[in-house]
């Protein structure tokens, strides 16, 4: 599990002057990085930041894809369009969309479905709020939004899917768990992909944490033995927040 896999969420932020700024100044920093990285911009910025990464060693992603391949969906996006525009990983499940816009398990395994097909890599986002926290459903409701999340995905195109473990309650809030906490939870998800799959799939599969990653938690949370990697928010921002994310160093 020697890969770290750092990945940058730009949310409903950037025009694309903006994005391809952000994006230029990633590329000549980050050129010499041996760690996996991927930015996500805007929709409307992809195709600027795609001719900007070309040829780089970061990744270009997208936040969300449509769960149909085309047709009547006004105001959707397609993996057919995706593809298009160079984008390699697609984020699927963030709980911004599960909160916010009601998307289901059943929904974002479709979407799963359709992107592993596609060939795109997989950005799968679980994790519980405060109150399901809080009362002690946690393990619970992660281990429901995993399972549901892979149904009918086989040991073989598991190997396109990230996982990403978010605590709603850190994201945008300031707020993190400890590293104990994040471990303990990332291993609880490790043991899951053991009991669906293998301890092989287990082994092997990059599980990332997000929720408030920032320059000063970032060594903290990372170097914890069953963390792969962070999925990056508002501190993916800016250049001077996120390359010391992605440049911490292993002890």
């Amino acid at each position: 599990m020697g890969i770290s896999y750092i990945a940058g969420n730009w949310k409903m932020h950037k025009t694309r002057a903006e994005a391809e700024d952000l994006a230029s100044t990633l590329v000549r920093t980050l050129s010499g990085s041996q760690k996996k990285i991927m930015i996500a911009p805007p929709f409307t910025a992809l195709e600027s930041v795609a001719r900007v990464l070309k040829g780089s060693n970061i990744l270009l992603g997208s936040q969300n894809m449509c769960s149909e391949e085309s047709g009547a969906h006004t105001g959707e996006i397609s993996v057919l369009m995706l593809k298009d525009l160079g984008v390699r990983v697609v984020i699927l499940g963030h709980s911004e969309r599960r909160s916010i816009y009601g998307e289901s398990d059943e929904l974002i395994n479709k979407k799963v479905h359709l992107a592993v097909k596609h060939g795109l890599e997989v950005i799968l986002c679980v994790g519980e709020t405060l109150e399901q926290r809080e009362s002690g459903k946690a393990e619970s409701t992660v281990q429901v939004q995993v399972e549901r999340g892979l149904e009918g995905i086989s040991e073989e195109m598991l190997k396109q899917i990230t996982i990403a473990y978010e605590p709603v309650w850190a994201i945008g809030t300031g707020k993190n768990a400890t590293p104990q906490d994040a471990d303990a939870m990332h291993l609880f998800i490790r043991r899951e992909i053991k009991r669906l799959y293998s301890d092989s799939a287990a082994k092997h599969i990059l599980i990332q944490y997000g929720g408030s990653v920032k320059p000063e938690n970032a060594k903290s949370l990372l170097t914890m033995p069953n963390i792969n990697g962070a999925l990056v928010g508002g501190a993916s921002l800016k250049a001077d927040t996120f390359v010391p994310i992605v440049e911490y160093e292993r002890t």
